[in-house]
């Protein structure tokens, strides 16, 4: 199956894309309506616009804030342990499920290893029941994914890291997989690249994922720009793997790779005898 990732509603019932992924809340913090046909993705701890709110805003043990001004940081994050913006979150969620039944969360986790060392994550750390600060972030991420789970009736969909290795979605996110699988119908993992010359790294990576998880996967590719060709080549990498490869942000770059790929397999067909 091949899908699309969109900000535009239109572009959900183009008869190329099997499924759809349309985002009600991103990044900048921008929100949209939910739509009925089409899987609402939801930006959860990236939001620009709680910059200056810094009680909103992790720190690491230094008291340096994430956010999108600094090196590494493409966004800026809001403390998983907030608990206003926590409800506001989980509100969103439910509407986006109201809507159409499935809900993708994306941008879930603390936003680095070192993070969050705020006052309040500090506190409930320290009143937790936890002695290990890596099992009380995963324990903190769990039970955020758990409880968006009871809001969606359909399926939940996950947004991970693309980092399949042993230990390392806990160590930087607090994702401890084998935890929250039990939530999670399907995850998606990004695998962006501004040409996707090479496609070896993708393999490697959407290999490692299929190893760590028992839960179905797709694997979503940044369209944008993207040679056509390039993208068919990566395109049939990934379908090796995944569920359904995902198109981000392009979606006439994603129409005319699947025509070309669809062209391509009509023209190789041979009936009767050579």
């Amino acid at each position: 199956m091949y899908g699309v990732v969109t900000r535009n509603e239109e572009e959900l019932a183009w008869s190329e894309f099997d499924r759809g992924f349309y985002e009600v809340k991103d990044v900048t913090g921008r929100a949209s309506e939910p739509v009925p046909d089409a899987v609402n993705m939801v930006s959860c701890f990236a939001d620009n616009a709680v910059e200056g709110e810094d009680d909103m805003v992790p720190v690491d043990d230094e008291g340096l804030q994430a956010t999108r001004d600094r090196e590494y940081f493409d966004w800026t994050y809001v403390c998983p342990t907030h608990d206003r913006y926590r409800e506001g979150l989980l509100e969103v969620i439910e509407d986006a499920a109201a809507a159409s039944g499935d809900v993708r969360l994306d941008d879930v986790g603390f936003p680095r290893d070192e993070y969050c060392h705020c006052e309040r994550c500090e506190r409930r750390f320290a009143e937790s029941d936890h002695e290990d600060w890596n099992e009380w972030r995963d324990a903190v991420m769990t039970e955020f994914v758990a409880d968006a789970r009871e809001r969606v009736p359909g399926d939940l969909y996950l947004t991970l890291y693309p980092d399949p290795y042993p230990g390392h979605l806990s160590r930087r996110s607090g994702l401890d997989v084998a935890a929250i699988e039990e939530y999670v119908d399907e995850f998606v993992v990004p695998l962006y690249d501004m040409a996707y010359t090479t496609t070896y790294w993708v393999e490697v990576l959407a290999s490692g994922f299929a190893d760590l998880l028992s839960t179905p996967f797709s694997v979503e590719l940044y369209a944008v720009d993207v040679d056509v060709d390039d993208l068919i080549d990566v395109a049939e990498v990934a379908a090796e793997y995944g569920e359904s490869v995902l198109f981000g942000y392009d979606a006439s770059n994603a129409r005319a790779t699947l025509r070309r790929m669809t062209a391509d397999a009509r023209d190789g067909k041979q009936f009767g005898p050579e």
